[in-house]
């Protein structure tokens, strides 16, 4: 948890850095985000032979190896200012950070108490979501001129080793080949895989949409930023409180109730706009942490389910789902934006919890007729 949170410090500073660099260097928005999304993509395609490789080398090891290659992209990111090699290097340096939290999350999932699997994951995805909101507030302090960030973010995943090293002695092995491939993980648990991809499109695109979002209401850039400041101060406040409940109830009917509450939210917030700002902020806050719930009460929920390679291939699986609604999920909210401003935002966000919904409908149904 800890070396995951301290890396969570430095990506988040990095991905804030290289936007800014490629800003300054006059690059379009569209330029960015295909140099942001190279390692969404990385993600995708790296995931499924990360269960592989910790089986052949060992869990602490391939997380030893993940930290290294990460402080050399950062290095050699320090030493150029070029689009295309930075698209090149962020590519090896998503597979290094899908390596990392695949790993970290099987770790953590493999050894945490079963009476307390929710709780502890909350406390990580709190911890995480900490770590990312302490990223530009670091970059802030070092600025973005020099060199000074890029040895910042090095000395932080450097740094993110000594928790490793510390607890070695506690680090799970994968001995045997899992039972099933990934795909046929993703089929045996629908709702809490597609909660990954679900929270994946829905976060990504409410922490790089919702400026737009205010600006489409026409309130101040400053405000949109607000915005996505309480949606992620939700999703902190939430995480501990909800996987605290998933270790007292059937986490299956828990992640359906908080797809259920997310689109109510989603509907009440697109239907009482940003008019009364005060309501509006608290009841963005509260969506945040239930939406963000998603994430660690599913992973929790595969903890319970599966163990030793099949569970790090479930961990994998999970995460490509993420990293694909990460991909997937600002140009559906951005399409709905577009088409229907500015309650749009809202309005796809609720048909994408609807469309969740719905496969969790029939998946009851299908395991009602074959019992």
């Amino acid at each position: 948890m800890a070396s995951v949170s301290i890396v969570g410090v430095g990506l988040s500073l990095t991905i804030a850095l290289i936007a800014v660099r490629l800003a300054e260097q006059g690059y379009s928005a569209r330029a960015i985000g295909l140099n942001t999304a190279a390692a969404g993509v990385a993600t995708l395609v790296g995931a499924a032979f990360v269960p592989g490789l910790a089986r052949r080398i060992g869990v602490k090891e391939l997380l030893f190896l993940s930290l290294f290659v990460s402080v050399l992209c950062l290095a050699v990111m320090a030493l150029t200012q070029n689009y295309w090699a930075w698209l090149g290097i962020r590519a090896i340096f998503g597979l290094a950070l899908t390596a990392l939290f695949v790993v970290s999350e099987f770790w953590i999932n493999a050894i945490a108490p079963p009476g307390r699997r929710g709780f502890v994951i909350g406390f990580y995805a709190s911890s995480v979501a900490l770590g990312f909101a302490a990223g530009p507030t670091l970059l802030a302090l070092v600025g973005t001129a020099t060199a000074a960030p890029f040895l910042a973010a090095i000395a932080l995943f450097a740094l993110a080793a000594a928790p490793i090293v510390a607890n070695s002695a506690a680090a799970p092995h994968i001995k045997d080949a899992p039972s099933a491939s990934i795909p046929a993980f993703i089929l045996a648990a629908p709702i809490a895989a597609l909660a990954g991809l679900l929270h994946g499109a829905i976060e990504t695109a409410s922490m790089g949409l919702l400026p737009v979002y205010a600006l489409r209401a026409g309130l101040a850039a400053e405000t949109g930023a607000v915005f996505v400041t309480l949606f992620a101060f939700g999703n902190v406040l939430a995480q501990m409180p909800v996987g605290y409940l998933s270790d007292h109830m059937d986490r299956r009917k828990l992640l359906v109730l908080i797809a259920l509450l997310s689109l109510g939210g989603a509907l009440g917030l697109g239907f009482l706009g940003p008019t009364k700002l005060i309501l509006f902020g608290v009841l963005l806050t509260l969506w945040g942490g239930v939406v963000g719930s998603l994430y660690a009460v599913a992973l929790a929920h595969l903890g319970a389910q599966y163990h030793g390679a099949d569970l790090a291939n479930a961990n994998a699986a999970f995460v490509m789902l993420y990293a694909l609604g990460m991909l997937a999920g600002p140009p559906i909210v951005g399409f709905g934006l577009d088409l229907l401003a500015p309650a749009g935002f809202f309005v796809s966000v609720a048909a994408l919890l609807a469309l969740y919904l719905s496969v969790a409908r029939w998946r009851a149904r299908s395991q009602r007729v074959n019992s």
